[in-house]
């Protein structure tokens, strides 16, 4: 039995072709949601008022493929939603920079969508000004430029998951400077101060993870008052955003090459963190795969 006094949760997912759109509704589909990709708009209303389905989380992709799709559109159907009863709305858009873009789809060698007949880059730039009102309005912005799906998969699990009570997720993810500052992070720590096991040849091949690193890391008696500094930096923020209503912090540890120190540390924060109860993911990008998944409506 339905209780018709607590709100339908619905998800309206939008976004750049090639950001990780389709990524983001199978996810969603796998935390329990009722996903329905291009639905025109003038359906809307016959779905929302559909009792049988009450009870399940509702999201529902919508972008420049979309049958009657216009932004304005959209975002008026949205404002008519919002001022029902018994829906609860959020509008995420999930988005990358150009280049990260260009470069899936020449990598897979599809089509952009609104660039069968010309240059690739001719779309992306058509699409971006087209969808440009809905990332303003946006509830969620979701940024996968320097993401894995591994990555989208995790941000879609904290901030969507329907199994557990709302509580503080927390993503500890390692990265390079050489390629940038990862752009969801909330907190930033530069570890290239350690020793760096890069340099001596026997060591260079292995990540951190790998013991031998650890322990030539461990080494630098710069480490250990560290960890300690920024566990005790940690400690009394984390209650803090759980008080202000945050549901999902990013913590991002960066050296040079993304290979050694901060995967290392990155792992000792997460450590960390799972032996303070708290709900905990960690990624390497400087080990991992980027989001690929151009042309299947992502």
């Amino acid at each position: 039995m339905t209780d018709s006094s607590i709100p339908r949760r619905f998800v309206l997912v939008t976004g750049m072709s090639g950001a990780g759109l389709s990524t983001t509704l199978k996810s969603l589909e796998d935390l329990g949601y009722e996903v329905l990709d291009n639905l025109p708009l003038f359906l809307f209303d016959l779905l929302l008022r559909e009792s049988e389905s009450r009870d399940r989380p509702l999201a529902i992709g919508i972008d420049s493929r979309t049958r009657d799709f216009t932004a304005e559109t959209l975002l008026r159907r949205l404002t008519e939603i919002r001022a029902q009863s018994g829906v609860a709305v959020q509008l995420v858009c999930v988005d990358a920079d150009d280049d990260a873009l260009m470069r899936r789809f020449t990598e897979t060698r599809r089509r952009h969508p609104l660039a069968l007949d010309r240059p690739i880059m001719d779309g992306i730039h058509n699409e971006r000004e087209i969808l440009e009102p809905l990332k303003a309005a946006a509830d969620i912005v979701i940024d996968t430029s320097d993401s894995s799906i591994h990555d989208l998969r995790r941000i879609v699990a904290g901030r969507f998951s329907l199994d557990r009570t709302p509580d503080l997720g927390v993503f500890v993810t390692s990265f390079s400077y050489r390629k940038g500052l990862p752009r969801d992070a909330d907190l930033v720590f530069d570890v290239r101060f350690l020793r760096n096991p890069h340099w001596d040849p026997e060591l260079r091949p292995f990540t951190g993870q790998d013991p031998r690193i650890a322990s030539y890391i461990e080494g630098d008696p710069e480490c250990a008052p560290f960890i300690e500094r920024l566990t005790g930096f940690l400690a009394p923020l984390l209650p803090r955003y759980r008080m202000e209503g945050k549901s999902y912090l990013t913590i991002a540890v960066g050296c040079t090459g993304g290979k050694h120190r901060s995967v290392y540390v990155a792992e000792r924060l997460a450590a960390w963190l799972r032996g303070q109860g708290v709900d905990v993911g960690v990624s390497h990008r400087g080990l991992d795969r980027t989001v690929d998944e151009a042309g299947a409506k992502a």
